[in-house]
Parts: structure tokens; C-alpha cells; sequence
């Protein structure tokens, strides 16, 4: 049974509220697990089952009907969560090497929520009294576990979190009920990475900048494309300047020689060496370099 999760706004920077709950931002996917019947489903955040991905979450233990709420992830040789490993596990087809990946890399499930009890419809009841459902009908295993919190003090867990380079933490009303959408009650400060990089070119169908960065020789290597942040006005001024920097094209990009520059913001270095969701942040002055 799919349940439309709850959606997260996003805010600049963490705060204190004794109305407010804080907890860690865990960087795996979202992950609604549905036990009805004796039978386990697993699905995404836009109702994509993902049942046979994870075997190892097929034997929960518990009793009775329940829908919880939560993140799939995976740790890396160094015990680091790793955005990377849970996607490749995310897409690997096919049992036999679904059950070779499980061996080598098996995820865990953070549970943050539970949404549905043995024909009750938990949706309408505070967060807090939600939680205090869940502490009852789920007890933690190496494999699934519920997520730890803590009162008023959000400040102070975004330090400990930018301080352990984790993805950011996650502020939620301690009244907030479960609504199916996004929502002002539920928000997440993200730990940013900023980067200085170079626009050497644009899509030629939906919007997005070819950003760049110097190698260790300082020769430009591609590093993402930028799609998010960008204002009307700095996308205008882009706009009145690159035709005289235009190198070349093909059928999906203009390419640029490298004279504008952009601060970005972004999630993490890839193990690719590109950025990951970078945002534009604004333009910076640069001089010509080779290409």
C-alpha cells in the first residue's frame, strides 16, 4: 500500500525553536515500506516499487499491518553514508546480481515516520505521538533503525553535522501532522559545498550552463551542468554576452571560451569528479584561461 510521502521546504540556515525537532539529514532515497498481510512492499517517493531491490528489508520484524516512512542508504569501506552506493544499488537488475550487490553492499533503512498500524490511519496525530507509536512497534536491528532526534537545539546539531561533512539536517513541528505534499512544517538545511567555476557553454533546448573546472595541469575537464538557481536578471545578462564568446556547437550545446565564472553551491564532489545538484549562487570576475 503506497501512502504520497511528505515533502520538505527548504530554508538557508538552521535555528533554535522549542516547537521544532532536529535530525540528521540521512543521503539515500526516500523509501516507503508497506507490510500488509505478511506481504512487504517497498516503494519510492513517486510510487516506483522497489520490492526486489532490497532484500534485506523484506524481514523486518514486526507485527501486524504498518507503513513507515524513511531513507534507504548504504556506507562506504570508511563507514560513511554514501549517496552513490544506494543509487547503484537502487539500479541494479536482475536477482542474481541483486543478491551479489546485497552481499557487497547492503543497505540500511532509517526510519523516521510510521503512518499506518494494524487498520489505523496514523497520518492526523502529532509527529511526537507518531514517534512514540513507532518507539512501540519497531525495535532497531543492524539493518533497520529509527532515527535519532533532538529538541530546540538545531543550531547546534548543524555544527556537529557540517563538522562530520554529513548532507544536512532536517527540522520538523513536533505537532506537524502527515499531509502528502510539500509542507512548511517539515524543512531541511542542506551542507552546502561552494565552488568557483567556469560556464563554457548552454543547452540549446531546456535551460542549463556547462560548468567547468582546472584540472591539476589548469586545463578546463566538464563538471556538471547548472539547471538551478539562476535569476531572471543574471540569465538575461548571460544571454546579452555569450554570443561574443561562441566557440562551436552541436545538436544539444553552444560552447563557450571560458570568460564567465560563477560561484556554485552543491551537494558533494562525485567520485567522477562532478558536481553534484549544483546551484548557481552568482556571477564572479575571471580572466581567460586555456581551454
Amino acid at each position: 500500500m503506497f501512502i504520497s510521502p511528505m515533502l520538505l521546504n527548504q530554508v538557508d540556515g538552521p535555528f533554535d525553536d522549542a516547537r521544532w525537532i532536529y535530525e540528521p539529514k540521512i543521503d539515500g532515497h526516500r523509501l516507503l515500506f508497506s507490510k500488509m498481510g505478511g506481504v512487504t512492499r517497498l516503494y519510492t517517493r513517486h510510487q516506483n516499487e522497489c520490492t526486489g531491490q532490497y532484500p534485506e528489508l523484506h524481514s523486518v520484524p514486526l507485527n501486524g499491518d504498518v507503513i513507515l516512512d524513511g531513507e534507504v542508504f548504504c556506507v562506504d569501506q570508511h563507514g560513511q553514508i554514501d549517496f552513490e552506493l544506494v543509487m547503484h544499488r537502487f539500479h541494479t537488475k536482475g536477482a542474481d546480481k541483486i543478491a551479489a550487490a546485497m552481499k557487497r553492499q547492503p543497505v540500511g533503512y532509517m526510519v523516521f515516520d510510521i503512518l499506518y498500524y494494524n487498520g489505523r490511519d496514523l497520518r492526523g496525530l502529532p509527529l511526537l505521538q507518531r514517534k512514540e507509536i513507532l518507539d512501540q512497534v519497531l525495535q532497531d536491528t543492524p539493518t533497520v533503525s529509527k532515527i535519532q532526534f533532538i529538541e530546540k537545539e538545531g543550531t547546534a546539531l548543524f555544527e556537529a553535522i557540517r563538522q562530520q561533512d554529513m548532507e544536512g539536517i532536517v527540522c520538523k513541528r513536533k505537532d506537524s501532522v502527515y499531509v502528502g505534499k510539500r509542507s512548511a512544517d517539515w524543512l531541511k538545511v542542506i551542507n552546502y559545498q561552494y565552488a568557483d567555476v567556469y560556464i563554457t557553454g548552454y543547452k540549446k533546448g531546456e535551460f542549463g550552463w556547462l560548468a567547468s573546472v582546472a584540472d591539476f595541469s589548469g586545463r578546463l575537464r566538464p563538471a556538471g551542468i547548472i539547471e538551478l538557481g539562476v535569476p531572471p536578471i543574471h540569465k538575461q545578462a548571460f544571454y546579452g554576452v555569450c554570443k561574443q564568446l561562441v566557440t562551436g556547437e552541436d545538436k544539444e550545446f553552444v560552447y563557450l571560451e571560458p570568460w564567465l565564472q560563477a560561484t556554485v553551491k552543491f551537494r558533494n564532489w562525485t567520485k567522477s569528479g562532478m558536481l553534484r545538484s549544483p546551484v548557481f549562487v552568482d556571477f564572479v570576475l575571471t580572466k581567460h584561461i586555456s581551454a
